[in-house]
């Protein structure tokens, strides 16, 4: 049987049952969803710092519960934080260059620590 025969019928009631469950869900908030801190310079200098943090077995894997050492991993997030230092030199706020370069002190020391 070719298609051209063929006939797609849609109910009003199956479009009206539809449209209800469409304006439902949207009025429904999912438990998932929660409020996102502002994106700011500081929030990506500390997401940085855990992920090292993480990686050097000082805070527990969020995802395991476990304290992991991957002390390459650590060393890579703490380039990366290097690397954000040396390009945004002059570009950043006095808390800004503060908060980034005390963070780098206390990573390499906790590094240098924990490499032992």
């Amino acid at each position: 049987m070719s298609d051209e025969g063929k006939k797609i019928i849609v109910d009003d009631d199956w479009k009206q049952q539809a449209q209800k469950e469409k304006e439902k869900l949207s009025n429904e908030k999912p438990e998932e969803q929660h409020e996102m801190p502002p994106v700011d310079f500081m929030l990506l200098i500390n997401s940085f710092a855990m992920q090292a943090m993480v990686s050097m077995g000082a805070i527990a894997n969020p995802a395991t519960g476990q304290a992991e050492k991957d002390l390459t991993a650590a060393k890579h997030y703490v380039d990366v934080l290097t690397l954000l230092e040396e390009k945004t030199k002059g570009n950043l706020t006095e808390e800004e260059n503060n908060a980034l370069s005390l963070t780098l002190h206390d990573l390499r020391m906790a590094y240098v620590q924990i490499s032992k």
